[in-house]
């Protein structure tokens, strides 16, 4: 699906920015196939990873609760078979290499996109998210935990003291809600979704090769004008 051509793209810098949450199984398994999509081109340098924030379930509680408690409380139906589409992905994850612990926790993750957007500035938006997605998933840390998102941000030489400050008041909060309403007049109605330089967009964990058709489908869009000049 294309979306509107941002004239102002640099041509020398490639920016694909992938809506996602947190807590997304998808999100996580599609940010590791994209981001081998790109490790395998020669012009890998070429390319800036950036999360968007997209919230799947903005009614979560902040208190965390199991994954099939938190699935029945919005959606009913029979616990086993989120226990069943858990273990599905789980093998898709391991099979490429990628840890997935079931008895992770869900919560509501408006605070961790809050904090995201605070390590946006110091250009670490995408280090922290993709870090503190990867150490949940693999049953590492509680990522609701506000002394284990200031180690995760430590981690990356952010302040801790400012990032508790974030969390305990409503910074960046118009940036969260400006990056959902920006995603969805782009036609994102679920995550991860990801768009290649504003010219390509692409709804779903993709496979690495059709992350990399993408890749290679913009790169002769971007191309396209130099060759004609």
């Amino acid at each position: 699906m294309s979306v509107e051509q941002n004239s102002t793209a640099e041509q020398d810098q490639i920016v694909v920015e992938v809506w996602a949450d947190l807590g997304c199984p998808w999100c996580y398994v599609g940010k590791h196939r994209l981001q081998r999509a790109i490790d395998d081109r020669p012009d890998a340098g070429r390319f800036q990873l950036k999360i968007r924030s997209f919230e799947l379930n903005p009614d979560a509680p902040k208190e965390p609760e199991p994954i099939a408690a938190a699935f029945m409380r919005t959606h009913g139906g029979d616990p086993s078979a989120v226990l069943q589409a858990e273990e599905r992905i789980q093998g898709i994850a391991n099979r490429e290499g990628l840890e997935f612990d079931l008895d992770r926790k869900n919560a509501n993750t408006f605070d961790l996109h809050r904090v995201m957007h605070f390590a946006k500035q110091s250009g670490r938006g995408f280090e922290f998210f993709s870090q503190l997605q990867d150490r949940f998933f693999s049953g590492e840390i509680d990522p609701y935990d506000a002394d284990t998102v200031v180690e995760v941000a430590r981690s990356l030489g952010l302040d801790g003291d400012r990032v508790r400050e974030v969390l305990a008041g409503d910074e960046f909060a118009d940036d969260v809600v400006a990056d959902v309403s920006e995603g969805a007049a782009l036609g994102a109605q679920g995550v991860p979704f990801t768009v290649f330089g504003r010219r390509i967009a692409a709804s779903g964990a993709q496979s690495v090769a059709v992350y990399g058709q993408a890749l290679d489908q913009l790169t002769a869009i971007v191309q396209a004008p130099a060759a004609s000049g």
